[in-house]
Formats: C-alpha cells, sequence, structure tokens
C-alpha cells in the first residue's frame, strides 16, 4: 500500500474508532432522557438520573461535529488527488479554483464553528449559520473527484452521509428551541431518527464501496470498467 492507500482509509477509520462509537452512546442516552421525561409527566418515580439529559446534549454536539468533520475529510481526499493528478497533465485545476476550494473548506469549517458559539436567543444567527455550514459542505461535495454514485443515487454513500450530516447541522441549530416547544421537540426526534437510519445505511454501503475501491497500482485497468453495465475490457 502506498501513502495514499493509506490516506483513503483514514474516513473509514475514524468513522469506525470515534463516529459510530458516538452514536451508539447519543442513541442509549436519547432513550433514556425520553424514558426518564416520560416518567416525570406519568408522577412515576424514575431511577434514571436527571444528568442523563445533560450527556446527551453535550454527546449530540460532539456528534455533529464529528459526523462533518468525517464528510470534510471523506471530500478532501478525492479533491486534492485530483487537483494533483490535473497538475500532472496539459489541463490542470485553474488556480481560481484551487483558492475557491480551500476558502470553502475554511468558510464551512468556520461557520460551524460559529454556530456551536451561537447563544439559544439568537435564532437568526443559529440558522445563518447552519445554512451556510450545509452549503460548504454540499458545494465542495459538487467538485471533481468525488465519487458521488449518482446512477444508484438510492444506495450511495456519499448521499447517505451529505444527508445525514446536513440533518446533524440542523438538529444543532434547533437544540435551543426544544426545551422551549413540545412540536421542536418532536421535529428533532424525527430528525435524529431520519439520521440514524441513514447511519445504518452508511455503514452498509460504507462497505460495500471499500470492497470496490481499488489499490493505488489497481486504478489504471479498475476504472476503465463500465460500472454501470458491469464489464470490464471491453
Amino acid at each position: 500500500m502506498t501513502i495514499n492507500d493509506w490516506l483513503r482509509l483514514m474516513h473509514p477509520a475514524l468513522a469506525v474508532i470515534v463516529v459510530f462509537p458516538l452514536i451508539g452512546m447519543v442513541t442509549y442516552f436519547a432513550t433514556q432522557t425520553r424514558q426518564r421525561r416520560l416518567a416525570v409527566q406519568a408522577k412515576e418515580k424514575s431511577k434514571i438520573p436527571p444528568v442523563v439529559g445533560k450527556e446527551h446534549v453535550n454527546l449530540g454536539k460532539w456528534l455533529t461535529g464529528s459526523v462533518v468533520g468525517l464528510a470534510l475529510v471523506g471530500l478532501t481526499h478525492p479533491i486534492v488527488k485530483t487537483i494533483v493528478k490535473k497538475a500532472a497533465t496539459d489541463t490542470p485545476t485553474p488556480q481560481g479554483t484551487v483558492i475557491f476550494i480551500a476558502v470553502m473548506f475554511l468558510f464551512t469549517i468556520g461557520s460551524l464553528v460559529c454556530l456551536y458559539r451561537a447563544t439559544a436567543p439568537q435564532k437568526l444567527w443559529r440558522g445563518l449559520f447552519a445554512a451556510l455550514s450545509t452549503a460548504g459542505l454540499w458545494i465542495l461535495g459538487s467538485q471533481d473527484g468525488v465519487f458521488r454514485r449518482t446512477y444508484e443515487w438510492q444506495v450511495s454513500h456519499y448521499y447517505y452521509g451529505m444527508v445525514a450530516a446536513t440533518l446533524m447541522i440542523i438538529s444543532l441549530a434547533i437544540l435551543p428551541e426544544i426545551y422551549k416547544s413540545k412540536t421542536w421537540r418532536k421535529v428533532h426526534i424525527a430528525l435524529n431518527c431520519i439520521a440514524l437510519l441513514l447511519f445504518i445505511g452508511q455503514g452498509i454501503t460504507g462497505t460495500r464501496d471499500l470492497l470496490e475501491i481499488p489499490l493505488s497500482w489497481q486504478e489504471p485497468f479498475i476504472f476503465s470498467c463500465d460500472f454501470v453495465n458491469k464489464t470490464c475490457g471491453g
């Protein structure tokens, strides 16, 4: 394996080491929080400690940042690899495009940081930073080199991941509202249930894609195949 192959493994490795354990913990604390809330509403004594809600929120914030960060790592490798490859040809990526991509990475990260720092009363700012973070993520995802599997979008690892990251950003933006309104709480639950299903899909499609991605020295032959019709070598 070359350094390029090792760099390609960073995305799935971080998913297994960081993101999926966080998903399990957040899901567990979400269930505990709901059970305690239902017990309190029924005026029953609950053995679940009150701190479970705070732990759920804190871990949820970590999960959002981890999911968005993982998406950015997954996008960085193919984008940079494409730019480097084109630089060795007669049609290199325009310098303006390279600068734009670099700015978009910083812009997306900066918008997410601002979303974290926006306080509860700042609804407009939270909405704005959430929209900017999401826009930056999708703009980066539209760059050359990113394998989107659009011909099979319904089982695309890319689209599952991008939608899941978007839902995480929205959940973070509406977090202060769930304490004020039952409607927003239901929206929060619905969004995260959808995200959980997408994460399960991510585990399946990500494993499939690892089987399909060749080592760097195998790429010239493998990528000459017709993936739609499943044929190679003419």
